[in-house]
Parts: C-alpha cells; sequence; structure tokens
C-alpha cells in the first residue's frame, strides 16, 4: 500500500504544538516522538482497557490525555518479527525476518529517515534483533534476550558492560539519563524498550512484596477443551496446566544438584507440587500454577508502568511534554490463562491485540479511535509525525488522521496475520488468517485445516463453525468463501507469495547473537553507560 505523508493534518498538529510552547503558528516545530514498548504485555493486563486483574495508573495517563485504539493488532505475535516490522513498515514475509532470524542491519527503516531528516534517535532496551541498531545516534541494548537482574548491554564499537539492578529500572533511568543529555538545539526520536514482562517473569523486589499473595481471578476459558478446534490447539504446548515449568513458578531446587542436573529440574514441568505441607496435583495444581505465574507475570507489569510514570514525570517537569508524541504499545499479545494458555503467536484474541495509546500535542484526551490498526501502521505514523514522505516499501498507513479525529472513509476493514514459526518452542502450528469487524478465519497450512469465529456471537472463539453440523450452514459456508477471497486479496496486496511458509527457507542468523566477541568494559552507571554512547 502506497502512502503519502498527510501534509494538512501535520500542519494542524503542528500548528497546535507551536501554540501550546508560544511560537507563532506560522513557524511550527516538529514535535519530539517517545516510543515506549514493553515486551509481552497484554491488553487485558491495562486498566485502560478494562483489566480485571491489575491496575496500571501510569499507562492509563498516556490514555486518558490522548488516544486508546480500540482495534490494534500485530500481523504476527512473536517477538523478533514484530521488532522488524516496528522499523521497516512491513510484512515478515518482506522485511526478512519471519522469526527469530537476524535482522539485516543495512535495511531501510525509519529511525533512518528520522537521523537524516535532523532527529537525534536513541534506541534503549531490549533490541533482540541479532545485530547492532543502525540509524541510531545513541543506543544501548541487551544481548538477546537479555536478563533481569544486574543485565548485561551492549553498545557501539562491540562493547559490553553490565548495570547492577532490576532491567525494568535500569532501561527507565537509561531513558531519561537519554533525555537529559541530549543534543537540545533538535527534535529527538526514543525508542525505549523493556524486556519486562518477558518469561520468565522475575519482578522487582517491591512489586513482588506487592503481588505475593494476590489472588487473581481465572478467566472464563482457562479449562478450554479445545472440543471444536482439534488442528492445533491439542497439540500446543504453552498451557498454564501442563506447560509452566519449576523454573517459571520459581521452585527452589534441592540444594545437591548442580551443573546440568539442576537445569534439568528447572526445566521440568511438574504434575505434583508441594504447597505448604500439600500435594498439589491434577485441577488444583494448575489453579495453583495460574497464581504463581500471574503474581510474577502482573508484579513485572507493574514496574514496567512505574517506568512510564517516572518518564512522564520528567517530561512534564521539564516541559518536553507540551510537544512530545508519548506512545506505548508490545511487541505481540499474550494470553492470561485465556484458552488455557500464556505466550503469544496464535491469532485468538489475546495474542493478536496489542495496546497503542497515543498522546501529545494534538491529541484529543481521551480520544477512542475504532479503526482496525496494526503494527505496520507505526514506522509510516512516526514520518508523518515529523513531517517527512512515508516510501511506497512501507505497507502500512499513518495514524496521524485518527489521531487527529478523522474517519477516512478508504481505512482497511480487516487485518491479514502470518505466523511462521513452526515448529517453534511450543509447537504452535503455522497458520495465517484474517480479522474482520465480525468473525476470524485462520488457516493452519501444514494441516490443510481452517477454523472461522462469529466473533460478535462468540467472542472468545470457542464454536468453529466450521467444525461438526454448522460447517453444513449454507450462511456458514458463504461466510467462509467470502473471507477466504479476503484472505487472498490481502496477500495479493501485501505481496505475500508463500515466502518462508517452508522452514528451511528461513533467513540465517540468530536474534540471540552470538555476542561473544564483544569487549567487557566492566560494570557501570546509568549516568556512565549513557555517556559511553556519544552523549554530548
Amino acid at each position: 500500500m502506497k502512502t503519502v505523508t498527510s501534509t494538512h493534518r501535520l500542519a494542524g498538529l503542528l500548528a497546535f504544538a507551536a501554540l501550546h510552547l508560544g511560537a507563532a503558528p506560522g513557524t511550527p516545530t516538529r514535535p519530539n516522538i517517545l516510543f515506549i514498548f514493553s515486551d509481552d504485555h497484554a491488553q487485558a493486563a491495562i486498566s485502560a482497557y478494562g483489566s480485571v486483574v491489575n491496575r496500571t495508573p501510569n499507562i492509563d495517563r498516556i490514555a486518558e490525555g490522548g488516544a486508546r485504539f480500540t482495534n490494534s493488532f500485530v500481523t504476527n505475535s512473536i517477538c523478533t518479527p514484530s521488532r522488524a516490522t516496528l522499523l521497516t513498515g512491513q510484512y515478515s514475509h518482506l522485511n526478512g525476518v519471519p522469526v527469530f532470524n537476524r535482522f539485516d542491519g543495512t535495511r531501510d527503516t525509519v529511525a533512518k529517515h528520522l537521523q537524516a531528516a535532523g532527529y537525534h534517535t536513541g534506541m534503549i532496551g531490549k533490541w533482540h534483533l541479532g545485530n547492532d541498531p543502525t540509524g541510531f545516534d545513541r543506543w544501548i541494548v541487551l544481548p538477546g534476550q537479555g536478563e533481569y537482574w544486574n543485565p548485561d548491554f551492549v553498545v557501539a564499537d562491540k562493547r559490553k558492560l553490565t548495570i547492577e539492578g532490576h532491567c525494568t529500572d535500569i532501561t527507565t533511568d537509561l531513558g531519561i539519563e537519554w533525555l537529559k543529555t541530549r543534543p537540545k538545539d533538535q527534535p529527538f526520536f526514543l525508542m525505549l524498550h523493556q524486556k519486562a514482562p518477558h518469561r520468565i517473569w522475575e519482578p522487582d523486589k517491591r512489586n513482588e512484596a506487592l503481588f505475593k499473595d494476590r489472588v487473581i481471578p481465572e478467566p472464563d476459558t482457562l479449562w478450554d477443551d479445545y472440543a471444536t478446534r482439534p488442528a492445533a490447539l491439542p497439540a500446543n504446548q504453552q498451557t498454564v496446566a501442563h506447560d509452566l515449568t519449576r523454573l517459571d513458578l520459581k521452585l527452589v531446587p534441592p540444594g545437591n544438584l548442580k551443573g546440568e542436573a539442576r537445569t534439568e529440574w528447572l526445566m521440568t514441568k511438574p504434575t505434583e507440587v508441594t504447597v505448604n505441607g500439600r500435594s498439589l496435583t491434577g485441577h488444583e495444581l494448575a489453579r495453583w500454577k495460574y497464581q504463581r505465574y500471574m503474581q510474577d507475570y502482573l508484579a513485572c507489569v507493574q514496574g514496567v508502568d512505574d517506568g512510564v510514570g517516572k518518564v512522564l514525570d520528567y517530561l512534564k517537569e521539564n516541559g518536553l511534554d507540551k510537544n512530545t508524541i508519548v506512545m506505548y504499545s508490545a511487541d505481540n499479545g499474550w494470553y492470561l490463562g485465556e484458552l488455557g494458555l500464556y505466550d503469544k503467536r496464535f491469532m485468538y484474541e489475546p495474542g493478536l491485540r496489542v495496546p497503542l495509546l497515543v498522546s501529545g500535542p494534538g491529541i484529543k484526551a481521551g480520544s477512542l479511535p475504532a479503526q482496525f490498526v496494526a503494527n505496520i501502521d507505526l514506522a509510516p505514523t512516526f514520518l508523518d509525525l515529523a513531517g517527512l514522505p512515508i516510501p511506497a516499501s512501507m505497507q502500512g498507513r499513518s495514524l496521524v488522521p485518527l489521531l487527529h479525529g478523522e474517519q477516512p472513509a478508504d481505512w482497511r476493514a480487516s487485518v491479514y496475520y502470518r505466523y511462521y514459526h513452526d515448529p517453534g518452542h511450543h509447537n504452535t502450528h503455522a497458520h495465517l488468517g484474517v480479522r474482520t469487524a465480525t468473525h476470524k478465519l485462520v488457516y493452519y497450512w501444514k494441516q490443510n485445516a481452517y477454523e472461522m469465529f462469529d466473533l460478535t456471537r462468540d467472542p472468545t472463539e470457542q464454536q468453529n463453525l466450521l467444525f461438526g453440523e454448522s460447517a453444513k450452514d449454507p450462511a456458514v459456508l458463504a461466510k467462509f468463501a467470502e473471507l477466504k477471497a479476503e484472505v487472498a486479496r490481502l496477500q495479493k496486496e501485501f505481496k505475500d507469495d508463500g515466502q518462508y511458509a517452508d522452514s528451511a527457507d528461513w533467513p540465517a542468523g540468530s536474534a540471540d547473537g552470538p555476542f561473544t566477541d564483544y569487549k567487557r568494559i566492566g560494570d557501570k552507571t546509568v549516568a556512565e553507560a549513557i555517556a559511553i554512547t556519544g552523549a554530548k
């Protein structure tokens, strides 16, 4: 899809910013852009999205002061591919990252365009693309997935350092230090990427204590039996009941275990656990696992929310809020026990939906854009906000008109999805599909099996209409044909010819490095680490 800059809409936004800053309307100031990204943050774990399991008052501040997108989706619900899409505005089959392979840093990215246009660009936190970031004036990133405690970071010239503390707090502080030391005569573009709440969910101590004894409501579909969806769900290995390891559950190994024996013990999926002197098995154990998992997951989310609040406070205290667009999103959706699952990958609603909240000058407080948006739209939006043209290679559309309250008549009415990582970590079968306002069609191409859901009547996707007697209904068959035609149309529009459908064709390299040839330069403070990145 070829898109161009929304000049008149942008002028309105920037004129609003100029008036806010006291500048003359004829000399609008380009806005700063702060993009805060978390890892595996479910929409359902944000109170602005109606969470029943936690409260996120600081992330909610973005929604209250700006826009909360109610239909925001990813195009491949997995970490590394999502990050490549964020940078390129392209689907996985075009940007070359369908799975956990290395991203080609010579590719065209939004950061390179902003940097060339005079923005001071920064990347901090979780990168997970297997190479050094390009297009950024200053960057400091985790090698691979990174660690929660006392994490290593890598910086330019293949150097590695360690910062003591919890990764979420450190990433937040690095972001603020970057803002403090930025060139004051340039607009900035900062990508501030948290590791949390990624597995294995190791929260900071203050939030661990906060959630330690919290009882979390179970979702209605925690005990889903997958009766009408036999193609992929019964084979999956990302269930709360059966697939959380002793490490996930923070069980303490026997003291005499060392090395490989200790690792093997921790990576075992327990079928019996003793808690307070009682032996738990079956449903009772699954309920305990759910609580244990959710307590740690939500405590990690709370740390992210704390960090968002700290950054928002810094912007306000230093007058930067008046000309800074703040966005919050996550790399993919996440399951909080819905359909009995944790993790992401599957195209069901919890894995497909992601938070997207945007505030700043010119954005109406409390607005709720309902249009279908996807992560291919973020790169075009950054460029449009900066007044830059959007390359024809980018497949998304700028969200600026939606942020400005417009209702484009030609906005998309469906979202195309494709997941490739099969075989993968959780035996999640490869699939593709389409999501419309009322229905969803999922196709598991290796099984040659379809699932179709009427989301208006079945929002939790329990009844596959193509299973059993309903599959003979003429209305169901007509809708099935309609959705298959929509998939074919979208594949043609987005140039998906089946690239990477076969794992033998996946690109080489790993998002996890290796980083063994990086020179270790010791322990550093946050300020020292930012200084090493080339702060002026």
